[in-house]
């Protein structure tokens, strides 16, 4: 029984390193406008704060599933920890724009191992019938980051300096340490396996290159010569990258991996679910603070349902799948999103908030639904001795599904928001929803405003509206693909039973 306890209990140090993550990433963007000012950032300074953490976590994801598989996942969880709480102490007190970049490209290191490698210990500490509750505990934590992230980031940069923003990483990491340290057992895979020094190289290049390219694409333009010079070479490098670990001895990545359609099925409808979600979570905080006029604090306070719509979803979620499997269930969780979004997309500049909290709820338990049961399929299919870099497959593919969602409703959002404005808008206007507020508040222009705020809402529905075409078509790739029940890997207990210390799997 204590055993059993101490697993619940090493989830929850798990789940506080990722809700650092969490807040890491959404924490930021509230902080862009202070730092432009205090450190005399240009717009290229402030991309890179965002892109040398994507690039250094797409770089690194695959690796570092690799070296805790080889060198042990506790060990470099503890190492990633230490490494996280430092870039932020060295973001908190950063001078310059290069030391923040240099600190931040720190913190994508240490979030490159952190992110496979929790996902990969839950194989490990749970047997199949424990993991779906467990799952939905660490999802809810990586998403708790998205309100939590402007409600303490505005509250400390309206009473502290915006090094502050950093330091609340400080005591999550301090309390995450202690309890790894003390509750997570170590674990290995394959000690033997042969470092697969190609393949490092391969896959870092080739997902760096894509991602800086759809960054680019989506700051520059889907015509953009550098862009998609960029994302070719990367899906190239890519595409050898494949092709090498089918020749060498040690592959860093195990491709039969994809011979499994819980795995692949799990991996990429994760990925819709995910796409889906930036949707509302790219334009909501921007529809707030243009349409509604809040602040950091007060969109981080509008954004609560839909973190308790994802508890309850993932609540309901974890029964229904015990007797109705995951297949039934991701279908629906993905179909309820693609309603709710379909309905934010009757959203105004006049429509009152409770319309909008009602549907972002909605879309929260179709996330609850989707995500734990996708994320189990994918993990179900991994042996525990490679869950490490599994763990790293499934994450990279998200990560450049985030990567892509980004900029392709990025695109969408501008193109709708630009073809709303008056004709004779003028290039600040045009070329944020942010700018135009400001615009108009300088020229004493109700009417401007409320153009600005008019083509912002019509933007916003664009965005959803793909987001929901996205998770419907999901929904009916899960009802085709995805088995019912993810199959347990021979080896894996079918009842909870005592970790060692120590454990070679």
């Amino acid at each position: 029984m204590a055993a059993i306890k101490s697993r619940w209990w090493a989830l929850i140090a798990l789940a506080l390193a990722t809700l650092a993550i969490g807040l890491d990433a959404t924490v930021l963007s509230v902080a862009l406008p202070t730092l432009a000012r205090d450190l005399d950032a240009s717009t290229g300074d402030l991309q890179w704060f965002t892109n040398a953490y994507l690039l250094v976590m797409a770089a690194a994801l695959l690796p570092a599933g690799m070296l805790g598989d080889r060198f042990g996942r506790k060990r470099m969880l503890l190492g990633a920890l230490a490494l996280f709480g430092a870039a932020s102490l060295a973001c908190a007190y950063a001078t310059s724009t290069g030391q923040l970049i240099a600190a931040r490209a720190l913190l994508g290191l240490g979030a490159a191992v952190l992110m496979p490698l929790t996902a990969a210990v839950l194989t490990v500490l749970f047997t199949p019938q424990e993991r779906p509750r467990a799952l939905t505990i660490w999802v809810t934590a990586n998403a708790l980051g998205v309100p939590l992230g402007p409600l303490v980031g505005g509250w400390l940069l309206d009473n502290f300096w915006w090094g502050s923003v950093f330091l609340i990483n400080l005591p999550l990491v301090a309390v995450a340490m202690l309890a790894v340290g003390a509750l997570v057992p170590e674990s290995r895979g394959d000690e033997r396996r042969g470092f697969d020094l190609p393949g490092v190289v391969l896959s870092a290049v080739g997902l760096v290159a894509l991602t800086y390219g759809v960054i680019e694409a989506g700051e520059r333009g889907w015509g953009d010569a550098r862009a998609l010079v960029t994302m070719v070479a990367g899906a190239a490098v890519l595409v050898a990258f494949a092709v090498w670990q089918r020749r060498a001895r040690a592959p860093l990545v195990d491709l039969d991996l994809f011979r499994s359609r819980g795995f692949t099925w799990g991996a990429i409808l994760a990925t819709v679910a995910t796409f889906a979600m930036f949707g509302l979570l790219f334009t909501l905080p921007q529809f707030f603070g243009t349409v509604y006029g809040t602040d950091a604090f007060g969109t981080g306070l509008r954004l609560l349902p839909v973190i308790g719509g994802l508890m309850v979803g993932a609540r309901l979620a974890g029964r229904i799948a015990e007797r109705a499997g995951a297949k039934a269930v991701v279908a629906a969780g993905l179909a309820v999103m693609a309603a709710a979004l379909g309905a934010g997309t009757a959203t105004g500049a006049g429509t009152g908030y409770g319309y909008v909290a009602a549907w972002i709820a909605v879309a929260g338990v179709g996330l609850g639904f989707a995500m734990p049961p996708a994320m189990n399929a994918a993990l179900g299919a991994l042996e525990p001795r490679r869950s490490g870099v599994g763990s790293a497959l499934i994450q990279a593919m998200r990560q450049v599904g985030s990567a892509i969602g980004v900029a392709v409703l990025g695109t969408v959002l501008n193109a709708a928001y630009r073809d709303g404005l008056p004709a004779g808008a003028g290039d600040a206007v045009r070329r944020s929803a942010t700018g135009g507020v400001e615009v108009a508040a300088q020229l004493g222009s109700p009417g401007l405003l409320e153009s600005v705020r008019t083509a912002f809402a019509a933007g916003m529905d664009a965005t959803l509206a793909v987001s929901a075409v996205l998770a419907a078509a999901g929904a009916v790739l899960a009802l085709l693909f995805l088995p019912a029940r993810p199959a347990p890997h021979a080896g894996q207990d079918a009842e909870p039973a005592p970790l060692p210390a120590e454990s070679t799997v």
